[in-house]
């Protein structure tokens, strides 16, 4: 019996790395073989290409290269992680997936998402989520969110979030669209993550159980 792919998507400082590893805990307590994966990343080579989209120095990817980089990295992580797992029975937890390239180089960079969307089914060979939970936030909670967590050492911002306050607002909307669209029923939870984190846990595990 093939798998169950859940992604966690959303602006920047939803919690989905948080959220996506407690969930992944959760389905493996009932006994499931859970992969948890992110992107870009979840593979050797994913990861080196990670790194490289994150590069904010001067020769930093220019958004037609970020795009191919986070492109290149989702077909290598589908390829060796993802898909293997699915065909022997695993549960997949992805942090980001296919809708971040959506939201990010379409809504936020401009580029057509018809053209991305193709692109993007070359890069997964046609793989789409069961469940995508997105976690949304308003910007000025993400912004206080993601500057909370550097006051406390994490990871120094990247080109992403650094990218200014319009570029946040066109992806948390792109995101929402997304959502609304009819070819996406029924696959999206929108879930509130400004709420405190006992609430979203509840609501994300509800949304996991139309699966069993």
């Amino acid at each position: 019996m093939r798998g169950r792919f859940i992604t966690f998507e959303g602006p920047e400082g939803g919690g989905k790395s948080t959220h996506a590893a407690i969930l992944a805990a959760s389905l493996r307590s009932r006994g499931m073989e859970v992969v948890e994966t992110r992107e870009p990343g979840g593979t050797p080579l994913a990861e080196r290409l990670r790194a490289l989209v994150r590069e904010n120095g001067g020769d930093a990817p220019s958004p037609a290269a970020e795009t191919l980089i986070f492109l290149a990295a989702r077909a290598q992580n589908v390829a060796r992680a993802v898909r293997p797992a699915l065909e022997r029975g695993a549960w997949v937890v992805c942090d980001r997936f296919s809708d971040s390239t959506l939201a990010y180089q379409g809504f936020g960079r401009g580029f057509d998402i018809a053209a991305l969307a193709r692109m993007d089914a070359f890069a997964t060979g046609g793989l789409a989520p069961d469940l995508t939970i997105l976690l949304d936030v308003p910007p000025e909670v993400s912004a206080a969110r993601i500057a909370s967590r550097q006051s406390r050492g994490g990871e120094a911002a990247d080109r992403m979030e650094l990218a200014g306050a319009e570029f946040h607002r066109a992806v948390r909307e792109g995101f929402l669209k997304l959502a609304a669209m009819p070819e996406n029923a029924g696959r999206f939870a929108v879930v509130d993550s400004s709420r405190p984190q006992a609430e979203v846990e509840a609501e994300i595990a509800a949304a996991a159980a139309r699966l069993f």
